[in-house]
């Protein structure tokens, strides 16, 4: 078979022949089945630890069905665990060109064609698989067409189809018939694989499942030990009581209908025979102990897959929780990085070969995880800034409040006194119009040098009406009088007071104003 001179990651030659083949599907009878027998039933201490024992040691198979299981049993788990990969598959793909040259714009371009399509969200929704198992796998279905190649399907890939090389235990590689026990290379260009790094050390141990499975077997014994109380303790004791005189058949009569007492809620018993209930005392400590041991389990399982409980448990508060969510979203910007690479890795490199050749730049995927804003403390920002001169594009605020661009002739909010000279602006400009005539307004610049001469000596002005007023004052302040006192006894300056110098400076100001005025008029 020829071989393709484009190589992998790993150096390994394409083979396009192998590219439309459908190489990991499953079978009836093969080595690679769909059907797998549960773990979590039967689950035990020992059996727990054999299951983790061999994953250590590269055998996964049974602990990657328990992840499975245990996504299907324990309803907080799978709560908390889709909420962490919803985080991530709800964010906008970004594709960025590797520079401005026209030709990596158009790579760039051609793989936003590629994540448009509509099977590349799905994609990443099966890629997250690999948070709680430790790795995901989608084989690419690839077809041709227009010349390109282009993904038709992305196809998960059971993760117990796969092992890891056994040297390293990094190299994940696919179970085939020619060799079960080591499995055989995957095929270049055929496979996405996302081995999310939780941890530092081999895929197989950085799942979220092997952190939360003895929390999940705690819990499972915690629930069964609670139905079990309960179906004790729940009800109260049923006491069947008969006489001496009471036959054989008389007493079996009794005890079946204190025993069915519970579903049936009704009996028939002979006379001289009752049943009576009597509470069993203590019983709520031991209600109250299950309930608390599940809850902090519940607990655990969050700060284990969310980092954090305030989102999810009882007791938080509006401002807790919005602490607590700054945790959350490390841990999802942590993850949409390492889904990127991956894609990058598996997908944007095979597609840009494929079709457009081996480059020295690719573009880039990038799941965006927006920055958190202030909303309100970026309008009062504009608020005290734009007034001092900051510019400021209109188009950036709407985009960042999530305000469309009005329309041409859509009311627009404006403020107040802005609103007020508009309407009075435009009243203006009609009567105009109507009257089919033009009038040129010009100002003049004011006089600073005759309003300093009218402001000169005003405290000479003034002395006459505020001196009395002033005398007043210490008065009352030397007599040990207040605030008040000093109010009442206003009216005892009025006839201290001369207003006739400040009358007069007042008439000469007027008189000159006018004069100017007309002046200015002509």
């Amino acid at each position: 078979m020829a071989e393709s001179t484009i190589v992998d990651a790993h150096g390994r030659p394409i083979r396009k022949a192998e590219l439309k083949k459908e190489l990991a599907a499953p079978s009836m009878t093969g080595v690679r089945q769909v059907w797998h027998n549960g773990i979590a039933s039967n689950l035990t201490p020992d059996r727990l630890g054999m299951i983790l024992r061999a994953a250590e040691n590269n055998d996964g198979h049974d602990y990657l069905t328990l992840a499975e299981e245990m996504e299907e049993r324990e309803p907080h788990y799978a709560s908390v665990l889709g909420t962490r990969k919803r985080a991530v598959s709800g964010l906008d793909v970004v594709v960025e060109s590797a520079t401005d040259d026209p030709a990596d714009v158009r790579l760039a371009d051609a793989v936003r064609d590629l994540v448009r399509d509509a099977v590349f969200g799905d994609l990443i929704e099966d890629l997250l698989d690999a948070l709680g198992k430790g790795y995901s796998v989608a084989e690419i279905m690839w077809n041709t067409r227009g010349g390109q190649w282009w993904p038709r399907e992305y196809v998960w890939r059971d993760p117990r189809f796969f092992r890891f090389d056994q040297a390293t235990g990094r190299e994940l590689r696919l179970i085939d018939p020619e060799n079960v026990a080591q499995g055989v290379p995957l095929a270049p260009y055929k496979f996405i694989v996302h081995k999310p790094r939780l941890k530092a050390g081999i895929p197989l141990r950085g799942g979220l499942a092997r952190l939360v499975a003895v929390s999940y077997m705690a819990k499972s014994y915690t629930l069964t030990d609670w139905l079990a109380f309960a179906e004790v303790f729940g009800m109260p004791l049923r006491l069947g009581r008969y006489n001496d005189s009471a036959k054989p058949d008389e007493v079996d009569i009794l005890r079946a209908a204190v025993a069915n007492l519970g579903s049936d809620a009704a009996a028939i018993l002979p006379e001289g025979m009752k049943i009576e209930f009597q509470e069993i005392a203590n019983t709520q400590g031991g209600a109250d102990l299950f309930k608390g041991l599940a809850e902090w389990i519940d607990k655990q399982t969050s700060k284990a897959v969310l980092g954090q409980t305030m989102t999810t448990d009882d007791g938080s508060s509006q401002a807790q929780a919005t602490v607590h969510n700054d945790v959350r979203e490390d841990i999802q910007r942590a993850d949409a990085r390492h889904l990127g690479v991956s894609l990058n890795r598996d997908l944007v490199k095979p597609f840009i070969d494929l079709n457009y050749g081996v480059q020295r730049r690719y573009p880039n995927i990038r799941i965006h995880v927006p920055e958190p804003e202030d909303l309100k403390q970026l309008v009062t920002a504009l608020k005290d800034l734009v007034p001092l001169g900051l510019k400021v594009e209109s188009s950036v605020i709407s985009d960042k409040l999530g305000l469309p661009d009005p329309e041409k002739d859509a009311d627009i909010l404006m403020p107040e006194q802005q609103a007020v000279t508009t309407v009075e602006s435009a009243r203006n400009q009609s009567l105009k119009t109507a009257q089919n005539r033009e009038s040129v307004v010009t100002e003049s610049e004011p006089d600073f040098a005759e309003i300093a001469e009218a402001e000169d000596d005003w405290q000479v002005q003034l002395a006459p009406l505020v001196d009395p007023i002033e005398r007043l004052a210490r008065r009352v302040a030397d007599e040990g009088g207040n605030e008040e006192d000093f109010l009442a006894r206003l009216g005892e300056v009025l006839d201290e007071m001369d207003e006739t110098e400040l009358v007069r400076r007042l008439a000469s100001s007027t008189f000159k104003a006018r004069g100017l005025g007309d002046a200015g008029d002509d």
